[in-house]
């Protein structure tokens, strides 16, 4: 009977038109209707086999060279698709691309991809995209970057090379380039209905940054988890190296195949040439590895994740990308978290699912669920306790002065008022100071800072923002480093962000996501919150290089003795200082622990506190902080 249904449907598909019309409508049992999603409460439901799924591994020429051997490189990608895609059902792409897969891998367990009997195919895919998203009617490519895996050519740390990888698969799934399977056989994505979203954690989501501000038609919306925006910002912070001897080149090196590194060594030594660590000024080097520059092409959604405590990809690398969206209306939700450099999955598992879920559900097969009818932003307050809010910075927030005050023989103080008298206060850069150092002990006078103390807190006091020290300084050298730490003096129950975790313990116990094969499990290893109860709290800090006061991009030598204004922002932050803290700003010049680069001068720095002050993006601006006694 299933052969004769089968002639029957290719010889109806012959007939004529008038002949159908004499003989009639096929049976409904007999008439061949594409399969489709199902929809039920509001989400995509797990109708379509995982065991069953397609596999592919597929091979696209590239648009570059990145390793100058005269070829193009060639972008690899594995691919899983519901079985259901063969006879006829359309699906969007949720894609991965990272240089991880075959050498720091990827998720909590650090899954690599593996591909079990030779096949060629993958039997264990990392994390679970695909076990999740595959039964629910959609594709999932893992792609490897440039010069990594499967891939030719050879990294380039965020360069273009690397920031086009995943662009060529996305042009392949809209017919505008050419992929092959191993037998160099040309493979068509006619199942794709023409959407695809990207995500990753860390340069994954980079990566997604990466594609999106090329414009790319066909990349509807982006999940960058805790990615690097501004490479700059990533090992430089404000003239100072923060991560130096080559990094740029030592990581490509980490992501690159044992056997293929001595190969790709003539690429690396070129990076490291150009980097200009000897310096720690903006180059074109740095520009083309920015995405916060090239935001305003940026045509896809974005949902943004990131830890407010990551001190891997520091916050500033999401408040600058978000910043543009907003300039450029770009349709966007924000997570922000108390964890440092943590997956959601691995601190909020259920509910960042759920919300993946109907993100995907909505942008990529248009499931009209409400999403972008919610509130745009989630924050985590405290330990598992989370928030919502309209917007980010929090609808509110004001640039609030607050002044340094002179204190006698401890700490000074803190004001919305500067001084009458001009005073100034004296201190000496100690490169081998510790951050510990900096912040323990506020009220004992040291040599090697400047502390300053509110009175404790009557109120509450909200900052949601980038914080700025603006300082009017006098230096007896030619250069010095400035840094700055705002802390929270008061005991409380905190995220311990700095211990093992970043703020994360994991578990033995497992749960599951998704369907699973005879090779794929879909299961992870739970966690669970580590917290502390301590007396402080750094929430936030910032360094500058005095000689680049004016300009990133060019330094200039200080006059001894002269005064300067020396203004830069501090990381951003969302925190509430409790009633009875203290709000400490701890002012130093070298900061060993936020920089791979002291300043070796040991210059006596000289401030003006009339005018020196810091800007805190109090919510209720000035009469919040009138109100909390500052």
């Amino acid at each position: 009977m299933g052969r004769i249904n089968r002639i029957w449907r290719v010889g109806l598909a012959v007939l004529p038109v008038a002949v159908v019309a004499v003989l009639g409508a096929a049976p409904p049992a007999l008439a061949r209707q594409a399969p489709s999603i199902v929809v039920g409460d509001g989400v995509t439901q797990p109708v379509f086999g995982y065991a069953d799924a397609i596999r592919e591994r597929l091979f696209i020429d590239s648009t570059f060279d990145s390793d100058s051997d005269g070829l193009r490189d060639i972008i690899a990608f594995d691919l899983i698709r519901p079985k259901a895609t063969a006879d006829g059902l359309k699906v969007p792409v949720i894609m991965d691309a990272s240089p991880y897969y075959s050498t720091i891998c990827r998720g909590n367990e650090s899954e690599c991809k593996v591909d079990m009997d030779g096949d060629g195919l993958l039997d264990k895919w990392p994390l679970f995209y695909d076990n999740y998203f595959v039964p629910r009617g959609y594709a999932v490519i893992l792609l490897d970057m440039v010069g990594t895996n499967n891939s030719t050519g050879c990294p380039t740390t965020n360069a273009n090379q690397d920031n086009l990888s995943a662009k060529q698969a996305v042009n392949w799934l809209n017919g505008r380039a050419t992929a092959r399977n191993a037998a160099g056989q040309v493979v068509e994505a006619d199942w794709h209905n023409g959407r695809t979203g990207m995500i990753g954690k860390s340069y994954d989501g980079s990566l997604a940054m990466a594609t999106a501000v090329t414009g790319v038609k066909g990349l509807t919306t982006i999940v960058p988890i805790s990615g690097p925006t501004e490479y700059y910002d990533y090992v430089r912070s404000n003239g100072v190296v923060t991560r130096g001897n080559s990094y740029v080149a030592y990581l490509a090196n980490a992501v690159t195949n044992p056997e293929r590194r001595d190969y790709c060594k003539p690429v690396r030594d070129a990076m490291a040439a150009a980097d200009g660590d000897e310096t720690g000024d903006y180059s074109p080097f740095w520009g083309e590895r920015s995405y916060v520059k090239r935001a305003d092409r940026v045509k896809a959604s974005v949902l943004l994740y990131h830890g407010l405590n990551d001190d891997n990809v520091r916050p500033d690398h999401f408040s600058k990308f978000w910043y543009e969206l907003a300039a450029n209306d770009v349709p966007r939700k924000l997570w922000l978290s108390q964890e440092g450099h943590v997956d959601p999955f691995d601190s909020r598992r259920s509910v960042w699912v759920a919300t993946l879920h109907r993100w995907f559900d909505y942008w990529l097969h248009q499931v009209p669920n409400g999403i972008m009818d919610e509130p745009r932003v989630d924050l985590e307050r405290s330990a598992d306790v989370w928030e919502t809010h309209a917007d980010w910075p929090i609808p509110g927030s004001t640039e609030t002065e607050v002044f340094l005050q002179p204190g006698s023989g401890g700490a000074g103080g803190l004001k919305l008022v500067p001084v009458q008298k001009a005073v100034t206060q004296t201190f000496a850069d100690d490169p081998a100071q510790s951050q510990n150092t900096m912040i323990l002990d506020p009220e004992t006078v040291r040599p090697s800072r400047l502390a300053y103390l509110s009175e404790p807190l009557r109120a509450p006091v909200h900052v949601s923002g980038t914080p700025v020290l603006k300082l009017r300084a006098a230096v007896d050298k030619t250069d010095t480093n400035l840094g700055v730490i705002l802390v929270d003096y008061g005991t409380a129950e905190r995220v311990a962000h700095r211990a093992s975790g970043e703020g994360i313990v994991t578990l033995q116990t497992q749960d599951c996501w998704g369907e699973t094969s005879p090779t794929d499990d879909g299961c992870y290893r739970q966690t669970a919150k580590r917290v502390v109860t301590a007396d402080l709290e750094l929430v936030t800090k910032g360094i500058l290089d005095a000689q680049n006061r004016q300009s990133l991009r060019r330094a200039t030598p200080l006059v001894p003795g002269q005064r300067y204004n020396f203004e830069f922002p501090l990381l951003p932050e969302d925190y509430v200082f409790q009633p009875g803290h203290r709000i400490g700003v701890i002012v130093v010049g070298s900061y060993p622990q936020y920089s791979s680069e002291v300043d070796p001068n040991r210059a006596t720095i000289d401030v003006a506190l009339k005018t020196s002050h810091i800007v805190l993006p109090i919510v209720g601006g000035t009469p919040a902080a009138h109100a909390a006694g500052l």
